[in-house]
């Protein structure tokens, strides 16, 4: 074996992997030059502060009500041609937003491009567990997440600059031709490399059918994890549209468009400097000290972001919010474990259907929160984040990767 077939191998890279991780890259790209303004976006449309709460909110019921198809379509057609659908629903969402300049228009192109991150986040999670071996899967999931994070750095950059460079409208709005062009691209990267499923495996009988409760198949052990994540996510949606305004328009030294995307980027840098190695040790030890750790750098951001008022410390904020994805991909591989072998990604978008439309709640709640003062919505967040991690930490399962392997090698 090679030098580079071994690094390939430490890493879970196959031919469909990198398929998956270049379409990653280049959906996520354009993306991210847009979305992440679209706040500011809104404000210059005219939009209010409650627009902002709305776009917030549909993100997170969105993400909910399309993860379960997104399972179900992964499951019932194949990944492949999945992902190939799931492209073209977003490519839409951006031609719309494109064509119409008004802060109405953004919030229905948004019901089509926030879609492509959830719907097709159960067929990528296939993808991994049926390419990849139990042993390799929180590597693959880590790999998934780090490249994620590349046009997460990158992107609000790039848009960063268009908005300095052209104004935020016209700056925004460029963006999201980008991102309709590198869509284009990454659909044909995608049916060129990823490779075809069998068909005894999205053609079998097992395949959810309308109507079928999965739900019954939901172990004791994910119900506890999806409860503590509801409470989790409330800390980290309930001031998450708010960021960019809290940064850009309300702190006593505001930074720019700019210096808002260099502090996005220095969060994904420390969160990909820490994917690798965590998956790592995940793959050859407990899970829940990981997302343990990953749960109280969640809980922590909104009470440190609250005292920082100036660039300098909001740079040492983004580096605790990159922290948060620590054992994220750990959390995402236990998911994909403990789902039954033959309907992974409907059980994962079960999973996220449950938590986003109860998530979705505390996105348009923090609308208000904020209208009262935006110590008062990061302090709930706060709040919130302390009883789902204490809940995880009393409660939470310590599933180990050495049980996982002889559940894998019962099952063969």
């Amino acid at each position: 074996m090679t030098r580079l077939q071994r690094i390939s191998d430490f890493l879970g890279l196959r031919r469909s992997t990198v398929g998956m991780l270049g379409m990653v890259i280049l959906v996520g790209m354009g993306e991210r030059m847009a979305e992440r303004f679209l706040p500011i976006y809104l404000i210059a449309l005219g939009g209010s502060a409650l627009s902002i709460g709305l776009l917030s909110g549909l993100d997170n019921l969105l993400s909910a009500l399309y993860s379960y198809p997104g399972g179900y379509l992964s499951d019932r057609f194949g990944y492949k041609r999945a992902l190939l659908f799931f492209n073209i629903i977003a490519m839409a969402g951006f031609l719309l937003v494109i064509l119409i300049p008004a802060w109405q228009a953004v919030l229905i192109g948004a019901v089509f491009f926030l879609s492509w991150s959830a719907i097709s986040l159960p067929a990528t999670m296939s993808l991994v567990a049926k390419v990849l071996p139990i042993n390799k899967r929180t590597m693959g999931v880590s790999m998934h997440s780090l490249v994620r994070r590349i046009p997460m750095a990158l992107g609000p950059i790039l848009g960063g600059l268009c908005i300095t460079i052209w104004g935020e409208r016209d700056g925004v709005r460029l963006a999201f031709v980008a991102a309709l062009i590198l869509s284009l691209v990454a659909a044909v990267l995608q049916q060129v490399l990823i490779e075809e499923e069998p068909r005894d495996v999205t053609a079998d009988g097992r395949v959810l059918a309308p109507g079928e409760n999965i739900l019954r198949e939901m172990s004791p052990a994910l119900k506890r994890l999806l409860v503590s994540d509801i409470l989790v996510r409330f800390c980290e949606q309930i001031p998450y549209a708010f960021v960019v305004v809290w940064c850009m328009k309300t702190i006593a030294a505001p930074v720019s468009a700019l210096e808002f995307g260099i502090l996005t980027s220095i969060e994904m840098a420390t969160a990909v400097a820490v994917y690798v190695p965590v998956a790592y040790l995940a793959d050859r030890s407990s899970k829940k000290p990981f997302v343990l750790i990953t749960f109280i750098f969640f809980t922590l951001f909104p009470l440190v972001l609250l005292f920082c008022r100036s660039f300098s410390w909001l740079v040492l904020a983004f580096i605790l919010r990159g922290l948060k994805e620590f054992g994220e991909p750990t959390r995402k591989a236990l998911i994909m474990d403990l789902a039954p072998e033959d309907r992974k990604a409907a059980m994962f978008g079960l999973y996220y259907l449950l938590r986003d439309v109860m998530v979705s709640l505390a996105a348009f709640g923090g609308a208000f929160l904020w209208q009262i003062g935006p110590s008062v919505n990061f302090l709930v967040a706060f709040g919130c984040g302390l009883l789902g991690t204490a809940g995880f930490a009393l409660w939470g399962s310590d599933l180990k990767s050495e049980s996982l392997l002889e559940v894998a090698n019962h099952q063969d």
